[in-house]
C-alpha cells in the first residue's frame, strides 16, 4: 500500500546526535507517495518469480576479482549477525558480523534457514542494485534521503523520534530495536523479537507509515556525504528535492580499505541499542557499500507524480 504525502518544507538532520547528521537545514520536497511498509519477503518473491532475478548475494563470484583466493572460499553469501558469547569491545563490529556462504534473502540466517514463516517480514540481504531492480519492476523508485526523512518524521517538526520526543511514551515500546543494554550478546527479549519482525508490528507514525524506525535499515538512492550542507539564510533559497552527494565522493574515510562507493541508509534496525547505536531516528544516517546486503538491511519504494509538460 502506498501513502500519498503532500510534500513541503521541513528541517532535515540533527545537531544533537552524531556528527554526520549535522547541520540541520531546511529542505523542500515535492509531493510523492511511499510504501506504508518495507518490501516483504512475499513481495520480493513475486518479483523473483516474475523476472528470474538473481540477487548479488546469490551470484557466483568471479575469481578474477579475488586474485589468490582459494577456490573453496569463492562462494556466494552475505553478512549475518551472530551474537557474541559475552561483552565485547563495541569498537570492533567484526565480532558480531559473519560472512556466511549461502546466506541470501531466501536464507536470511544462513543456508539452513528459510523464509517459510517470514513471508511478512522485510526482505533482507539485498544490495542497492537488488533494491533498485525491484523498484523498477514495480514501476517505482528508491526514495531520496530527503524524501525518506520527510516521510519518517510523520509531520513532527524537530522531534527526535518518528513518534515524538520520548523514547518510550508511557513505557510503550515503539519500534523493533535491541532490547536491554547488553548488545551484542544478550537481549532481554522484551519486544518479543530477536531479529526482524513482521512489517507493521509496531505503531505507525503520523503519516501512517510503519517501521520508519528499527526493524531494518532502508536503502535510499542518494550517495553518501560525511555531513549535510549548511542551511540557507533566505527562505527563497531553500533547496528543492536536493541530491547533494556524488559517487566520486561517497567513499567512507573510516574504512579506506574498502574502495566501494556507498549510498545512504536510514532508519536503524533491530540491532540498534541505546548503548551502541542510537540511530532509530529520522535524522540518523549511515553509509552502506552498494554491493553489500546484510541480515538487517531492506528497503521501501516511492512513486512520484509524472511531471506535467510545460506549454511551448
Amino acid at each position: 500500500m502506498q501513502v500519498d504525502l503532500p510534500g513541503g518544507t521541513f528541517t532535515m538532520g540533527s545537531d544533537d546526535h552524531y556528527p554526520e547528521e549535522a547541520p540541520t537545514h531546511r529542505v523542500r520536497v515535492d509531493a510523492f507517495s511511499i510504501s506504508a511498509t518495507a518490501v516483504t519477503n512475499a513481495e520480493f518473491a513475486a518479483f523473483v518469480e516474475a523476472t528470474g532475478y538473481v540477487t548479488v548475494a546469490e551470484r557466483d563470484l568471479d575469481p578474477a576479482d579475488y586474485p589468490g583466493a582459494p577456490p573453496e572460499n569463492l562462494q556466494p553469501g552475505s553478512m549475518v549477525f551472530v551474537p557474541t558469547r559475552g561483552p565485547v569491545d563495541l569498537r570492533h563490529l567484526s565480532q558480531w558480523w559473519r560472512w556466511k556462504p549461502g546466506a541470501s534473502w531466501q536464507h536470511p540466517n544462513g543456508p539452513r534457514s528459510d523464509i517459510e514463516k517470514r513471508l511478512d517480514h522485510p526482505v533482507v540481504h539485498v544490495s542497492h542494485e537488488d533494491a533498485a531492480a525491484y523498484a523498477d519492476w514495480a514501476g517505482a523508485a528508491l526514495p531520496t534521503e530527503a524524501e525518506w526523512e520527510y516521510a519518517a518524521r510523520g509531520g513532527l517538526e524537530g522531534a527526535p523520534y518518528t513518534w515524538g520526543d520520548e523514547v518510550r511514551p508511557g513505557g510503550k515500546i515503539m519500534a523493533n530495536t535491541w532490547d536491554g543494554p547488553d548488545f551484542p550478546w544478550r537481549s532481554s527479549g522484551e519486544s518479543g523479537f530477536l531479529r526482524t519482525a513482521p512489517v507493521g508490528s509496531f505503531p505507525a507514525n503520523g503519516y501512517g507509515l510503519f517501521d520508519m524506525a528499527g526493524n531494518v535499515w532502508e536503502w535510499t538512492d542518494d550517495w553518501w556525504t560525511e555531513r549535510h550542507p549548511p542551511d540557507v539564510e533566505k527562505p527563497c533559497c531553500i533547496p528543492s528535492n536536493p541530491r547533494p552527494g556524488a559517487r566520486e565522493q561517497s567513499y567512507d574515510p573510516a574504512q579506506p580499505q574498502f574502495a566501494i562507493p556507498r549510498k545512504v541508509v536510514k532508519g536503524g534496525s533491530h540491532l540498534c541499542a541505546d548503548s551502541y547505536c542510537l540511530r532509530y531516528r529520522p535524522a540518523a544516517r549511515r553509509p552502506q557499500m552498494i554491493d553489500t546486503g546484510t541480515s538487517h538491511q531492506g528497503f521501501r519504494c516511492v512513486r512520484r507524480p509524472a511531471r506535467q509538460e510545460q506549454p511551448a
